[in-house]
């Protein structure tokens, strides 16, 4: 397939080079642009050696064509910026197209990435946040950043993710489109119009149920078990399936309640959001909703700990005087049973990260917890793991399964999201 790289001028630039090379030995065809600021950083002979063509910086002057940012913007099925600067991340939110490639972007036809990177301080500025959310409510996808030391010497979160990690994400959202059109194409062999996408299709409805009126609570992203104030046990869950759950939920018409571990992500608009830490305020938080009557639908999708520490010491451990052989651990509440078995809820929907026997895993744990529907999720894949933005789950009722092909993480929230309208409609009409 066809990638579209856009680099902007950040000290992390030079990591492109490794990211091309990488999306070129899965087998793909990159083409380059470069802001006048990425060429301060990388020289445009760096990617005219690795594809063969020189680099796009200006829409006047890329070889023969006339209209370059058009040309690109048409011939690629994916545009990946990396890195891409708070700049130009504000930019692409706002559909400003000053240089060749905010240019590319607004005329693509086809998907968008971005890999963050910048100073810490101009991460978690509120405008950068604001910035983020508006492309990831139009489907944008994000890779990174991580967190870590910076170029600046400062320590946070800002730093470009691993090129690995990129290269991977973006296989993923290439797997995803590739399988998407398969499907169309088999479906539709005669040419016709294609079949709706995968959410509509799985009620088999042109309009998926509404969820106006009703309250859904969603539980998403880690927790942190403390050991001390420094060290704390947890899970590799980026909270990017429960974010985009509740983004689906609101726009079906919901009012959403997010009770969220430590993330990086920006909350929807609209949303109310509730930050914790541990399972134990994970699990107060959710409780006191559920029994306050108010909700309609749960949705469980954290990674919650299994186990906590006993007694986290009060302060930092020393390995020189503290030597820590082993930690006594105690089993944290069990939050979906317990919503399972909560008569004020009418819909609870749990989660089963599995990496073997991803459907009798998946079938136990819907006996065992009591809830309506699993959705079972294969992590050992690399297109399918935690923080990846593309996911293959497997729905399992207590009667039938659904498995649903490779889609991104905002399609397949937006499928369970039918489902609990559907459900909800079963269980309790509004």
């Amino acid at each position: 397939m066809n990638i579209l790289l856009g680099v902007t001028g950040c000290i992390a630039a030079y990591k492109a080079a490794e990211v091309c090379r990488g999306l070129q030995k899965a087998g793909h065809q990159v083409r380059v642009t470069m802001t006048q600021s990425a060429t301060e950083f990388v020289g445009e002979a760096t990617f005219a050696g690795l594809t063969g063509e020189a680099p796009a910086t200006s829409v006047f002057n890329w070889g023969a064509s006339p209209i370059p940012h058009v040309e690109l913007g048409r011939w690629a099925d994916l545009m990946l910026v990396c890195p891409c600067t708070a700049n130009t991340l504000a930019k692409l939110a706002w559909g400003l197209a000053d240089d060749c490639l905010t240019s590319c972007a607004l005329a693509l036809t086809g998907t968008l990435a971005v890999a963050p990177a910048m100073n810490v301080h101009m991460w978690q500025n509120p405008a950068t946040q604001h910035n983020l959310q508006v492309l990831e409510e139009r489907g944008v996808c994000i890779v990174g950043p991580d967190a870590g030391y910076l170029a600046c010497g400062e320590v946070g979160q800002g730093k470009l993710a691993p090129v690995d990690d990129i290269v991977q994400e973006t296989l993923a959202i290439l797997n995803a489109q590739e399988e998407q059109k398969a499907q169309e194409g088999a479906a539709d062999p005669g040419g016709e119009a294609p079949l709706p996408a995968a959410p509509a299709q799985l009620g088999g409805q042109a309009t998926p149920p509404s969820l106006t009126g009703a309250h859904v609570l969603i539980t998403a992203g880690p927790t942190h078990e403390p050991i001390d104030p420094v060290r704390y046990i947890s899970n590799r869950s980026s909270g990017k399936m429960g974010y985009a759950l509740a983004r689906s939920a609101q726009t079906a018409g919901a009012q959403v309640t997010l009770v969220s571990g430590p993330v990086s992500l920006p909350v929807p608009v609209g949303v109310e959001c509730i930050q914790v830490e541990t399972a134990q305020q994970m699990y107060e938080a959710a409780m006191k909703l559920a029994n306050s009557g108010d909700i309609d639908v749960a949705i469980c999708a954290a990674a919650v700990a299994d186990y906590t520490p006993v007694a986290p010491a009060d302060h930092k451990l020393k390995k020189s005087e503290e030597h820590l052989d082993t930690i006594s651990l105690k089993e944290t509440h069990d939050i979906l049973a317990e919503l399972a078995a909560c008569q004020e809820v009418p819909v609870v929907i749990g989660f089963a990260a599995e990496t073997n026997d991803l459907v009798p895993h998946a079938t136990k744990k819907l006996e065992s917890k009591g809830c309506d529907l699993i959705v079972a999720n294969d992590v050992s894949r690399q297109d399918s793991t935690f923080g990846s933005s593309t996911d293959a789950v497997t729905l399992v009722w207590p009667d039938h399964i659904c498995e649903l092909p490779l889609m991104t993480k905002d399609d397949v929230a937006a499928s369970i999201i039918e489902v609990a309208a559907d459900l909800l409609a079963e269980n309790n009409p509004l």
